[in-house]
């Protein structure tokens, strides 16, 4: 595996010029300046000897939470520098990786008072890489092929399905369109270990309407927290290849998304049935109408139950607000125009109506792309 730009890879000494533009970004941005040379040079030393270095807490804090500053497809980035932080570099085996991924989802979903949280496992280090969690999301909901080549549950799944049953899951008889799947974790040598997630780890909203009774006879409902984790942290050179995080659903990435996209739950069909509308043809604007109708249920019940969630229009304009305050502290907002701009009412938001600086594959600290 070869390094990206900025850090080495899982076998590789940590690049000391990386590790040097990020002291000086933390010492410049809320370090002590006087303190930088030392610094550097305690790090320099650590490098050579042993081809890494270990981040102070505060270095840590800082780099994961600027990370999140930079990432170019998140609408929420107003309260980066909130990211709470769980400091478990200690930790390496897949089962305790697996336990404090549990009391991460316990711990950041409060009762549905959801708070952004990261949990930083062990580093790559050259030769003795750190653990990985497969599962793109710490809840995933299993998806089964069905005979016909249809899928029960969600069709994004299918293969982490497969491969949970691999390793041993015994899925629930019958399955449904919600089982919550295992998190699956790789230690430093490959081998990967399956471990269940408690169902009082799993806060689920069951979706209803505020008009239409008949919408909770669909037996829909979403998690509440959205918590990546198969994407490695970089800060400094150093890469964090197990750090799951989360912030709060915005409702479109539920409603207009993961019930609502053909490849996934595909209800708009379902929901445009229910509400008469007649799909004879996109001109009748079903799909809009059915997906208005999708969101609206989702706020409600998210609402219902009290679990933090965002709409689409409040975020935008938060967004800007941070777009501002960066441009003011003189720093670059990159911003993924597709991801930004929410996928119902584009038009309607502030969001929609600019460009954004773009993307770049060298910005360090960052989330990055799986495999990677």
């Amino acid at each position: 595996m070869t390094g990206v730009p900025g850090g080495g890879g899982r076998d590789e000494p940590v690049e000391f010029a990386a590790a040097e533009d990020f002291l000086r970004q933390f010492h410049s941005e809320i370090g002590s300046p006087t303190a930088y040379d030392e610094r550097v040079h305690a790090v320099r030393a650590e490098i050579d000897e042993t081809g890494t270095y270990e981040h102070t807490l505060a270095e840590l804090t800082f780099g994961a939470r600027v990370a999140w500053r930079n990432a170019a497809r998140c609408i929420g980035r107003l309260y980066w520098n909130s990211l709470h932080i769980r400091d478990r570099r200690s930790l390496s085996v897949p089962s305790d990786v697996a336990a404090e991924s549990i009391a991460h989802l316990r711990e950041s979903t409060r009762g549905g008072r959801i708070r952004s949280t990261i949990t930083v496992f062990a580093p790559d280090r050259p030769g003795r890489p750190g653990p990985r969690i497969v599962n793109e999301q710490l809840i995933r909901y299993a998806g089964y092929r069905r005979p016909d080549g249809g899928v029960l549950g969600d069709p994004r799944s299918v293969d982490l399905t497969t491969r949970a049953v691999a390793l041993g899951w015994d899925r629930p008889s019958p399955p449904g369109p919600f089982d919550v799947l295992p998190l699956l974790v790789t230690d430093g040598n490959g081998a990967t270990s399956r471990y269940d997630v408690p169902r009082d780890a799993v806060l689920e909203v069951p979706i209803s309407h505020p008009e239409y009774p008949w919408f909770a006879e669909l037996g829909l409902r979403w998690h509440a927290v959205p918590a990546i984790s198969n994407m490695p942290l970089e800060i400094g050179g150093v890469r964090y290849p197990a750090a799951p995080f989360n912030g709060y659903y915005v409702g479109t990435e539920v409603g207009a998304r993961n019930l609502a996209d053909a490849d996934r739950y595909d209800m708009l069909p379902t929901v445009a049935a229910r509400l008469g509308l007649d799909t004879t043809s996109a001109r009748t604007m079903w799909k809009d109408r059915a997906l208005v109708e999708l969101v609206r249920a989702v706020h409600h019940s998210f609402d219902q139950a009290g679990v933090t969630m965002a709409d689409h229009h409040t975020e935008s304009e938060r967004f800007l607000t941070h777009l501002h305050r960066e441009e003011r502290a003189g720093r670059r907002c990159p911003a993924d125009w597709s991801w930004i701009v929410p996928p119902m009412s584009a038009s309607t938001t502030p969001v929609f109506h600019r460009y954004y600086d773009e993307p770049r594959a060298d910005t360090r600290p960052a989330y990055l792309p799986v495999d990677s």
